[in-house]
Protein backbone atom coordinates (compact mmCIF):
# COMPACT_ATOMS: atom_id res chain seq x y z
CA UNK A 1 0.00 0.00 0.00
CA UNK A 2 2.76 2.51 0.90
CA UNK A 3 4.78 1.53 -2.17
CA UNK A 4 1.70 2.16 -4.30
CA UNK A 5 1.29 5.67 -2.86
CA UNK A 6 4.99 6.45 -3.30
CA UNK A 7 4.89 5.39 -6.95
CA UNK A 8 1.71 7.42 -7.48
CA UNK A 9 3.31 10.45 -5.82
CA UNK A 10 6.30 10.16 -8.14
CA UNK A 11 4.15 9.92 -11.27
CA UNK A 12 1.67 12.60 -10.20
CA UNK A 13 4.48 14.92 -9.11
CA UNK A 14 6.33 14.54 -12.40
CA UNK A 15 3.11 15.10 -14.34
CA UNK A 16 2.09 18.16 -12.33
CA UNK A 17 5.55 19.69 -12.60
CA UNK A 18 5.54 19.08 -16.36
CA UNK A 19 2.16 20.86 -16.62
CA UNK A 20 3.65 23.80 -14.72
CA UNK A 21 6.65 23.81 -17.09
CA UNK A 22 4.37 23.75 -20.14
CA UNK A 23 2.53 26.74 -18.67
CA UNK A 24 5.82 28.59 -18.24
CA UNK A 25 6.83 27.77 -21.82
CA UNK A 26 3.46 28.99 -23.13
CA UNK A 27 3.83 32.28 -21.24
CA UNK A 28 7.35 32.74 -22.56
CA UNK A 29 6.47 32.01 -26.17
CA UNK A 30 3.11 33.79 -26.32
CA UNK A 31 3.68 36.79 -24.04
CA UNK A 32 7.46 36.97 -23.71
CA UNK A 33 7.26 36.39 -19.94
CA UNK A 34 10.51 34.78 -18.82
CA UNK A 35 10.39 31.84 -16.46
CA UNK A 36 12.65 30.92 -13.57
CA UNK A 37 16.15 29.90 -14.62
CA UNK A 38 16.60 26.58 -12.84
CA UNK A 39 20.37 26.94 -13.13
CA UNK A 40 20.03 29.67 -10.49
CA UNK A 41 18.09 27.26 -8.27
CA UNK A 42 20.93 24.79 -8.77
CA UNK A 43 23.45 27.49 -7.92
CA UNK A 44 21.55 28.31 -4.73
CA UNK A 45 21.38 24.64 -3.73
CA UNK A 46 24.98 24.10 -4.78
CA UNK A 47 26.10 26.57 -2.13
CA UNK A 48 24.30 24.69 0.69
CA UNK A 49 27.22 22.32 1.47
CA UNK A 50 29.35 25.37 2.30
CA UNK A 51 26.65 26.63 4.68
CA UNK A 52 25.57 29.40 2.32
CA UNK A 53 21.76 29.64 2.22
CA UNK A 54 21.24 33.37 1.64
CA UNK A 55 22.58 35.41 -1.25
CA UNK A 56 22.14 39.12 -1.94
CA UNK A 57 21.79 38.26 -5.65
CA UNK A 58 22.04 34.64 -6.78
CA UNK A 59 23.12 35.67 -10.28
CA UNK A 60 26.23 37.27 -8.80
CA UNK A 61 27.11 34.21 -6.69
CA UNK A 62 29.91 31.95 -7.84
CA UNK A 63 28.69 29.31 -10.30
CA UNK A 64 28.69 25.71 -9.10
CA UNK A 65 29.39 22.61 -11.18
CA UNK A 66 26.26 21.11 -12.78
CA UNK A 67 24.02 23.90 -11.48
CA UNK A 68 21.46 23.51 -14.29
CA UNK A 69 20.92 19.74 -13.77
CA UNK A 70 20.89 20.29 -10.00
CA UNK A 71 18.18 22.94 -10.38
CA UNK A 72 16.01 20.90 -12.73
CA UNK A 73 16.36 17.77 -10.59
CA UNK A 74 15.39 19.76 -7.49
CA UNK A 75 12.42 21.27 -9.35
CA UNK A 76 10.99 17.83 -10.18
CA UNK A 77 11.91 16.35 -6.78
CA UNK A 78 10.02 19.17 -5.06
CA UNK A 79 7.00 18.50 -7.29
CA UNK A 80 7.11 14.85 -6.24
CA UNK A 81 7.32 15.81 -2.56
CA UNK A 82 4.29 18.09 -2.93
CA UNK A 83 2.34 15.32 -4.70
CA UNK A 84 3.31 13.05 -1.81
CA UNK A 85 1.94 15.63 0.61
CA UNK A 86 -1.36 15.64 -1.27
CA UNK A 87 -1.55 11.85 -1.04
CA UNK A 88 -0.55 11.84 2.64
CA UNK A 89 -3.34 14.25 3.48
CA UNK A 90 -6.12 12.95 1.20
CA UNK A 91 -4.89 9.36 0.90
CA UNK A 92 -5.55 6.45 -1.38
CA UNK A 93 -9.15 7.54 -1.94
CA UNK A 94 -7.99 10.73 -3.66
CA UNK A 95 -5.52 8.73 -5.75
CA UNK A 96 -8.32 6.45 -6.94
CA UNK A 97 -10.89 9.23 -7.50
CA UNK A 98 -9.09 12.57 -7.80
CA UNK A 99 -11.05 15.74 -7.17
CA UNK A 100 -10.03 19.28 -8.03
CA UNK A 101 -10.34 21.05 -4.65
CA UNK A 102 -7.60 19.13 -2.75
CA UNK A 103 -5.21 19.50 -5.69
CA UNK A 104 -5.81 23.25 -5.88
CA UNK A 105 -5.45 23.61 -2.09
CA UNK A 106 -2.05 21.90 -2.21
CA UNK A 107 -1.08 23.83 -5.35
CA UNK A 108 -1.83 27.16 -3.71
CA UNK A 109 -0.15 26.13 -0.44
CA UNK A 110 3.07 25.28 -2.29
CA UNK A 111 3.57 28.97 -3.10
CA UNK A 112 4.92 29.25 0.44
CA UNK A 113 8.14 27.56 -0.74
CA UNK A 114 9.16 30.27 -3.20
CA UNK A 115 7.76 33.12 -1.09
CA UNK A 116 9.52 32.18 2.16
CA UNK A 117 12.48 29.99 1.13
CA UNK A 118 13.64 30.33 -2.45
CA UNK A 119 13.04 34.02 -3.14
CA UNK A 120 14.63 35.23 0.11
CA UNK A 121 17.49 32.75 -0.25
CA UNK A 122 18.22 33.86 -3.79
CA UNK A 123 18.12 37.58 -2.96
CA UNK A 124 14.60 38.49 -4.11
CA UNK A 125 13.27 39.03 -0.58
CA UNK A 126 10.24 37.54 1.13
CA UNK A 127 7.49 37.11 -1.47
CA UNK A 128 9.64 38.86 -4.09
CA UNK A 129 9.69 42.08 -2.03
CA UNK A 130 13.08 43.13 -3.45
CA UNK A 131 12.15 42.69 -7.10
CA UNK A 132 11.33 45.64 -9.39
CA UNK A 133 7.61 44.69 -9.48
CA UNK A 134 6.85 42.60 -6.38
CA UNK A 135 3.09 42.38 -6.95
CA UNK A 136 3.55 41.15 -10.52
CA UNK A 137 6.08 38.57 -9.31
CA UNK A 138 3.67 37.45 -6.57
CA UNK A 139 0.77 37.11 -9.01
CA UNK A 140 2.94 35.07 -11.37
CA UNK A 141 3.97 32.78 -8.52
CA UNK A 142 0.36 32.36 -7.40
CA UNK A 143 -0.80 31.63 -10.95
CA UNK A 144 2.04 29.19 -11.57
CA UNK A 145 1.28 27.29 -8.37
CA UNK A 146 -2.43 27.22 -9.22
CA UNK A 147 -1.41 25.63 -12.52
CA UNK A 148 0.70 23.15 -10.54
CA UNK A 149 -2.45 22.32 -8.53
CA UNK A 150 -4.37 21.81 -11.76
CA UNK A 151 -1.50 19.60 -12.91
CA UNK A 152 -1.81 17.52 -9.74
CA UNK A 153 -5.49 16.99 -10.52
CA UNK A 154 -4.98 16.21 -14.23
CA UNK A 155 -2.07 13.86 -13.49
CA UNK A 156 -4.10 12.16 -10.77
CA UNK A 157 -7.02 11.72 -13.17
CA UNK A 158 -4.83 10.26 -15.89
CA UNK A 159 -3.12 7.93 -13.46
CA UNK A 160 -6.45 6.77 -12.00
CA UNK A 161 -7.51 5.77 -15.52
CA UNK A 162 -4.32 3.99 -16.57
CA UNK A 163 -3.56 2.51 -13.13
CA UNK A 164 -6.87 1.90 -11.33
Amino acid sequence: METDLVLRAILIGIGATAVMDLWAMALKHSLGIPSLDYAMVGRWIGHFPQGRFLHPRIGAAAPVPCERPIGWTAHYAIGIVFAGLLLLIWGQDWAMRPTLAPALIVGHATVAAPFFLMQPGMGAGIAASKTPNPNIARLRSLATHAVFGLGLYLSGLLLAVVWP
